[in-house]
């Protein structure tokens, strides 16, 4: 099974001497071909970062990143904004839909930037609307349609182009518990059927029982693992025992 993701040894630290901040520490993680992999940690355990960091959004203070084999230190500013167009899809909390285009237009954008044939483009935006469930609404703006409609578009906006890989930061944080879990049904789904690699970084324990495997940080350093072993409701369970025993504001973590 091929490395999607190979992360090792990566540090990243903020601010000047004196008053250095170690975010992340020393961590190491794959993700291989066909995982959906869930973040977990408290608020300022470093998950972000690490989503920041695999995205080429932020820069490590050492170590390596490799997507697809390709280390992602050794690219310069105009080869990281390609390869983020092309080997990574995003989902984000609050959508970043354009209101000003179409469902449909939101949806193909990828495809339109890379100058894919008009035929291509249809076909596969339909295609991927269907999916997600959303086929019927891909005439509509996004200020016509439901929160999870709109996440909906935005996981379809972020696979349509076929990336390596899927990192969706907090993506149900804004909606309802039924729009969530529709999403997430959506993402899992995606995964076991399609293969889609996904690395979900969420502070939602229900969010997180979706993935396949948990990887939980706090302080900057990995502090465990858990694999899905059985029903969703029972990995839920030992989720929440982690992160009991992690300690810290479980209001957040919840």
């Amino acid at each position: 099974m091929n490395t999607v993701l190979e992360v090792r040894n990566l540090k990243k630290v903020y601010g000047s001497r004196g008053t250095l901040y170690p975010a992340l520490d020393n961590i190491d993680l794959d993700i291989k071909e066909g995982e959906f992999v869930g973040i977990m940690g408290p608020s300022g355990a470093g998950k972000t970062t690490l989503l920041n960091l695999v995205a080429t959004i932020d820069r490590p203070t050492s170590g390596s990143i490799k997507v697809d084999g390709i280390e992602l230190a050794r690219m310069n500013d105009e080869q990281l904004a390609s390869f983020r167009r092309n080997k990574l899809g995003f989902i984000f909390q609050d959508f970043n839909l354009l209101d000003t285009l179409t469902i449909q237009e939101n949806i193909i954008l990828p495809l339109a930037l890379a100058n894919v044939k008009a035929p291509e483009i249809k076909r596969r935006g339909y295609e991927t609307a269907l999916l997600l469930g959303i086929e019927d609404v891909l005439n509509k703006y996004p200020y016509e349609v439901s929160g999870g409609q709109k996440q909906r578009a935005a996981a379809a906006r972020a696979i349509i182009h076929k990336p390596s890989l899927i990192l969706a930061d907090e993506p149900t944080g804004a909606l309802d518990s039924k729009s969530s879990a529709e999403l997430l049904q959506c993402l899992s789904d995606l995964n076991e059927t399609y293969g889609v690699n996904i690395m979900l970084v969420t502070h939602d324990a229900f969010a997180a029982s979706y993935c396949r495997r948990i990887l939980f940080i706090k302080d900057g350093r990995l502090f465990t693992e858990l694999v899905k072993a059985g029903p969703r409701k029972e990995f839920f369970q030992k989720i929440l025992d982690v992160l009991a025993v992690m300690g810290g504001d479980n209001r957040d973590l919840i």
